[in-house]
């Protein structure tokens, strides 16, 4: 705990502005020595609460609370009230907590934001700044900025174009980055890039807060993004820059486009991608089998889909198979049926795994001529992987891969109960959005969430450590890998694929050392190395405790 010297606490506000400011603010648990010294008297009532205690007020409360939009609606007020709280609540409850403050329940929230809205968080840069981005930027109060996330609404979870009100996603991003990694509250900035919506009914609500107009696209978009990019990297030149939730046909080539120039990555492609890899590393000890022995179809060819596709290769290449051999144990199936050589007008990011196969036109038709031995859904189309397609990955395989990666819970392609019962419990399920314990012939299930909160905070931490100048690949992998290092043999006992949430912070900073080395060994860091590098990346971490001011 730090103790401020009598200089600093003259330098903090006093009375009811520090009361307001939520980076500063203890509520009850100032001291009856920082009332007097700071102007608090008589502005609190007189019993001085420990932070513990404040805590049982808060949960008391919060479980009262009848749906979970509300229990949202109460952590985001405590958030804009006291941060080091709120913090100490999620990291105290964060099994209870995750599914609030980020997926499932922040979808419902991006929908009705501006209905719920309160108090702005972030920042907010519309298509009408262009030409004084930076301006805006200088705006933000805090000047040591080391993470940001940014969005463009566009294509939120699997819910679609939420406009404006996807700055609900860079929020609950960076909670997770504090809650799970440490990362201090006041070294992190959302940004919401306002280009307008196609959503007609947010164009027609007159409660939405953003621009009246249908999206920017093509040369006028990449021009307004790479104002924002270039203004970021120069007032900020520590932060790592986060794309969040872009839309396909901007995703890729905004992350092709900068991940050399600044540093930067798309949780999307690259986090999912990890998470999705450490899933499979942890599938195979239970399968005995090899990476490169995988024969894995995936519904959807999107940001995420392609994504994973691409990792895997990478860590098949590991195991000495080539890019091309790699590349033909991917199967990808999309809208239009299986993507094959012979169909025409394939996306460019799709043609790599468009292979030499018969065509079939839907994802039943793909699974008896591919027989997969693992199958990975991440198309936001519920309910997809039905009856007859985990019966027949059965027959295949001794132990399917059953891996519905869709958010929310609403898109999943299975829930773990299907997965588990079709299979008479053979399958090896995990899900982006998570699912109660299942008891199936005398045996309990934990199914694993595949959530990217295991991967990006522990990418961040490594990446704020050493000051690394690039995210690459490279650093993914190492997340990936060491995520799977961490699953215990208990885990898996149970069907659970991914540590405890409970461990998270643990697993955090594991990562972040694993890619701080990756990044010191690639010649990326910035910061001296230290002589204990995994020590250096603990003392990194902020813990949500109380200053003591006098």
């Amino acid at each position: 705990m730090t103790t401020t010297t009598s200089k600093a606490t003259a330098a903090l506000p006093r009375g009811e502005e520090l009361l307001h400011d939520p980076l500063l603010n203890k509520g009850t648990a100032f001291t009856p020595a920082e009332r007097r010294a700071l102007g608090l008297s008589g502005l609190l009532p007189p019993h001085v609460h420990r932070l513990d205690e404040q805590v049982a007020r808060v949960m008391d409360n919060y479980r009262n609370k009848q749906t979970d939009l509300e229990r949202y609606i109460h952590l985001v007020s405590l958030q804009d009230r006291n941060e080091t709280l709120f913090y100490r609540v999620v990291v105290d409850h964060i099994e209870e907590m995750m599914p609030i403050i980020y997926t499932p329940t922040v979808g419902q929230a991006c929908q009705q934001w501006g209905h719920l809205f309160r108090r702005p968080r972030g920042l907010y840069v519309s298509w009408e700044d262009r030409g004084n981005v930076e301006s805006l930027l200088r705006n933000w109060p805090h000047a040591d900025v080391r993470v940001i996330v940014v969005t463009d609404g566009e294509r939120i979870l699997g819910l679609g174009d939420q406009g404006v009100g996807g700055m609900g996603i860079p929020v609950g991003k960076l909670s997770l980055y504090t809650a799970c990694a440490g990362i201090d509250p006041a070294h992190t900035l959302p940004v919401m890039l306002d280009v307008g919506t196609e959503n007609e009914g947010y164009l027609r609500d007159p409660l939405y807060m953003g621009l009246r107009q249908k999206r920017i696209r093509g040369a006028p978009y990449d021009a307004f993004v790479a104002e924002f990019i270039e203004a970021a990297a120069r007032i900020f030149p520590e932060a790592i820059i986060q794309f969040e939730d872009f839309g396909n046909q901007n995703a890729f080539r905004l992350l092709e486009q900068w991940r050399e120039r600044v540093c930067t990555f798309n949780d999307d492609i690259q986090g999912t991608a990890a998470v999705a890899l450490a899933g499979i590393y942890s599938a195979l000890r239970l399968t005995g089998k090899k990476l490169r022995e995988q024969r894995i179809l995936f519904l959807g060819a999107g940001e995420a889909g392609i994504g994973i596709g691409d990792l895997i290769v990478s860590a098949m290449m590991d195991e000495g198979a080539t890019c091309e051999e790699a590349r033909q144990q991917c199967f990808f199936v999309d809208s239009h049926g299986l993507v094959s050589k012979s169909r025409t007008g394939l996306a460019e990011h799709k043609l790599r795994f468009a292979h030499d196969v018969p065509p079939a036109t839907d994802f039943h038709a793909a699974l008896e001529a591919i027989r997969p031995t693992a199958i990975v859904g991440v198309s936001t189309v519920p309910r997809s992987f039905d009856q007859r397609v985990i019966e027949a990955m059965s027959r295949w395989n001794e132990r399917p891969i059953v891996f519905a990666l869709s958010n929310p819970t609403s898109k999943s392609e299975c829930t773990a109960e299907d997965a588990y019962r079709w299979s008479e419990g053979r399958a090896i399920y995990a899900s982006g959005s998570p699912f109660p314990p299942c008891q199936l012939n005398g045996k309990t299930f934990v199914p694993g969430q595949g959530n990217n909160s295991y991967i990006f905070p522990g990418v961040g931490l490594g990446v704020v450590a050493c000051r690394a100048r690039l995210v690459t690949d490279r650093m993914f992998a190492a997340a990936a890998r060491t995520l799977a290092s961490l699953v215990l043999p208990s885990d898996l006992e149970m069907g659970r694929i991914y540590p405890s949430l409970t461990r998270i912070r643990e697993v955090s900073a594991h990562i972040g050392t694993a890619v701080a080395e990756v990044a010191y060994k690639d010649g990326l860091a910035r910061a001296p190395r230290p002589a204990d590098l995994a020590a250096a990346v603990r003392n990194t971490m902020w813990d949500p405790v109380y200053r003591t001011y006098a």
